[in-house]
């Protein structure tokens, strides 16, 4: 069986890689398409020449000018996809896999046209809403995608026959034509979006989660942790962080800062990693830590484990890997009640799950979780959940399984 996972870009951390080392590990013959490669991994590919590599920088760019034209859009990323001259289904049809396995596939790497012409049965991971929707990757309270778009409100555009119909019925017209696709919701939530869909209601749908190795994203002693860290030992530290903590919406930053005003007690310190401090930070009534980007999974491991809780406020999660990273290190999650940390998360278990995107009840779950009578108790049901359900080992099981039905069909 030979399985071609497909990427825009990628590193250790990502759900794609993880689930493609884990593949490796059991036997299966498996390599990586990406158009940005960070290590030296021989079953990844990627491209060799500065050309190519400059020129992919540049597709990102230049699928973006559709969206331009909307002076009105909302902050949260659109593609298109539109831009051509990719030798990507080349490459992949060169390769000839028995399945190829789409991940995050946008920023210019292929045109929606490109799906159509993949020989080979499709296996599509969702990361995001983007397959089913007219263009958007965060939908929020929008449900055109059941009907046909248009008239997108992150797009700030009040016209039918605007950018997100016309993605809309390019898509549609491509899965018509491309008819072994089969979808991997990474969450119950996600699934339901996808299976309810205008565009993929037809196609067989699986929930499936992202993996973890539980052997790399494990406890470590607190003590040593926050020393490593260079924070305190006497406090008790509450722990937000994602790629652009602070500056991207749907991180919940907002609702975080709203949460932690109301908080009663000064014996709380407060870290943030994937955002640098701003030139002007908010003061919350206690010390915040701005550690910076993270790159690595023993910055992470040490870090979760050096915290008290982990406050999660996303709006919307495909799936929610920081809240799955910490509960592995056996660190307990406040989130809000919504979307794919239901997955994760189970109230007053492990964690606590807020009423969706009530501050005052995110405070309440951050008091809860620090306050608990039997905290060390959360922490294990926190660590044993991630075990069970999300070990790397496990899922990848479950993938090989859904290769080997397609292939039998």
């Amino acid at each position: 069986m030979n399985v071609l996972m497909v990427t825009n870009t990628y590193c250790e951390s990502t759900a794609a890689y993880r689930l493609h080392k884990e593949l490796h590990n059991q036997g299966v013959n498996v390599k990586l398409l990406t158009l940005k490669k960070s290590n030296d991994d021989w079953t990844v590919i990627s491209p060799s020449s500065r050309i190519e590599k400059f020129i992919n920088i540049l597709r990102s760019y230049a699928d973006q000018i559709p969206v331009k034209l909307y002076k009105y859009k909302s902050q949260t990323l659109f593609s298109p996809s539109w831009f051509g001259f990719s030798n990507i289904v080349h490459k992949i049809n060169k390769i000839n896999p028995d399945i190829v396995h789409l991940h995050w596939i946008n920023g210019g790497m292929m045109r929606i046209e490109d799906i159509a012409k993949i020989k080979a049965p499709i296996v599509w991971s969702l990361h995001d809403n983007w397959a089913f929707t007219g263009g958007c990757h965060i939908m929020w309270e929008c449900e055109r995608y059941k009907n046909n778009c248009g008239s997108c409100p992150r797009l700030g555009s009040n016209k039918d026959n605007d950018l997100s119909r016309k993605v809309f019925n390019r898509k549609q017209k491509v899965f018509s034509q491309k008819k072994d696709i089969t979808i991997v919701g990474l969450s119950h939530w996600l699934n339901e979006c996808s299976k309810n869909s205008a565009l993929l209601k037809d196609k067989p749908h699986i929930n499936l989660p992202n993996p973890i190795d539980i052997n790399v994203f494990k406890p470590f002693d607190t003590n040593t942790s926050r020393e490593l860290w260079n924070l305190p030992k006497d406090k008790k530290l509450v722990l937000f962080g994602a790629n652009s903590a602070t500056s991207d919406i749907n991180k919940g930053f907002k609702e975080l800062s709203e949460a932690l005003r109301q908080l009663q007690g000064k014996n709380i310190e407060f870290v943030v990693f994937g955002s640098s401090e701003p030139k002007n930070p908010q003061d919350f009534g206690f010390k915040t830590h701005y550690l910076g980007y993270l790159h690595d999974s023993v910055s992470l491991t040490t870090l979760y484990s050096a915290a008290d809780v982990m406050v999660v406020p996303s709006l919307q999660e495909a799936f929610g890997q920081t809240a799955f990273e910490a509960m592995a290190c056996g660190t307990p999650v406040v989130c809000f009640n919504a979307t794919g940390l239901k997955d994760i998360v189970d109230h007053k278990k492990n964690g606590y799950l807020a009423k969706t995107f009530d501050t005052t009840d995110l405070k309440n779950g951050i008091e809860w979780v620090l306050n608990h009578d039997n905290y060390d108790e959360l922490c294990k049901n926190a660590r044993e959940k991630i075990v069970k359900k999300f070990d790397s080992k496990i899922v990848a099981e479950k993938y090989i399984e859904l290769y080997k039905e397609l292939l039998n069909d």
